[in-house]
């Protein structure tokens, strides 16, 4: 008898997840802002049309973002969910990712906003794997890139201690590219082999405790490769182009944003910089990576700017645009999502 993928549970909505975020940012901010703001430096700048149209500029790059995950979603689910569904499943994945540990992230909960759309629960999993293999391609295949094309010295500020940044920065490739590699496999090739695989490691005394989640990753894996593993060279193709505008875009709103305060002639180090910040920041215990987000934004991209009042700046709207701006809408949206999605659970199981 074939087991039902199991789907995470939700647990109910705490309005104080929304505050630990938001209190964590701004604190680093504030106390940023008190070491080394120059109030004469933000009075002194000229916002000119170009500043202006470059900060809306960011803003519409994150709303382009969001519409090719909405497309992703819809592509995955062969468009068995509407725009305003695969909308709503977008905007509670980001507000989970921004209440949440990255580590742990919305992507987990993608397979619930799923099945509470309707879509049934092993197509669900099969989904948020699928877009989980994509996502983890992407920086796979794009990390290689950047070191190839832009010295590694530009990659890695001096403040960092080059060679302790970069050694991290490997360890923590090296775990993506395994999962991928996984994933990869689990889904085109062996699944079985995959799934045997895991279940030995997870044997360990020291592993032991998380054997149940990966029978359950498992199980979803072998589901998925059922379901989408022999797709057509075209709907991969749609895929992983709609993966690439959405990490682009996410990255490039950094760069527009600088062009709003300063001459920019290293886009390509502005953008690379970036991404090795959100490799980062996936290690970052606090929900949304806030507070180290902030610090590293700031120390990062310390030596581009001539004022270090101008980057603190950059970095409270950098974080408005990527973060809070999920926390808003995730906090409007969520109560009548709540309400339809059970409402519509309760007329499925009373129409069986």
């Amino acid at each position: 008898m074939q087991q039902t993928p199991q789907i995470p549970a939700f647990k109910p909505f705490k309005r104080y997840w929304i505050y630990i975020p938001v209190i964590l940012g701004t604190t680093v901010v504030i106390w940023l802002f008190l070491c080394e703001f120059d109030m004469s430096v933000f009075f002194n700048f000229d916002f000119t049309f170009a500043s202006i149209f470059f900060i809306i500029l960011a803003f519409l790059l994150i709303l382009m973002r969001d519409f090719a995950l909405m497309w992703r979603f819809r592509l995955l689910s062969g468009n068995m969910i509407s725009w305003k569904q695969s909308f709503a499943v977008n905007i509670l994945a980001e507000f989970t990712s921004a209440i949440t540990p990255t580590a742990v992230g919305g992507s987990t909960m993608v397979a619930f906003f799923l099945t509470k759309e309707g879509i049934e629960a092993g197509r669900s999993a099969t989904i948020m794997l699928v877009s989980l293999l994509l996502d983890e391609l992407f920086f796979v295949v794009i990390c290689p890139l950047l070191v190839i094309l832009i010295p590694v010295k530009d990659i890695f500020p001096p403040f960092t201690g080059m060679n302790l940044a970069g050694y991290i920065f490997i360890i923590l490739y090296a775990i993506h590219l395994i999962w991928a590699v996984l994933l990869y496999t689990g889904i085109f090739i062996r699944p079985q082999l995959v799934q045997k695989i895991l279940l030995l490691i997870f044997k360990l005394p020291f592993l032991k405790r998380w054997k149940p989640k990966i029978e359950t990753i498992t199980h979803n894996i072998i589901q998925a490769s059922r379901d989408i593993g022999h797709c057509s060279f075209a709907f991969w193709f749609k895929a992983a182009l709609l993966t690439a505008i959405t990490w682009t875009v996410r990255f490039l709103v950094v760069n527009a944003i600088f062009l709003a305060f300063v001459p920019v002639y290293n886009h390509f180090t502005i953008f690379a910089r970036q991404i090795i910040i959100w490799i980062f920041t996936a290690i970052i215990p606090t929900p949304g990576g806030s507070g180290m987000s902030e610090w590293m934004f700031k120390e990062y991209y310390s030596d581009i700017f001539t004022s270090g009042s101008i980057v603190l700046l950059v970095a409270v709207i950098w974080r408005i645009i990527t973060c809070y701006f999920y926390l808003i809408l995730g906090m409007t949206i969520i109560p009548n999502w709540l309400n339809e999605a059970f409402a519509k659970r309760k007329k499925r199981i009373f129409n069986k």
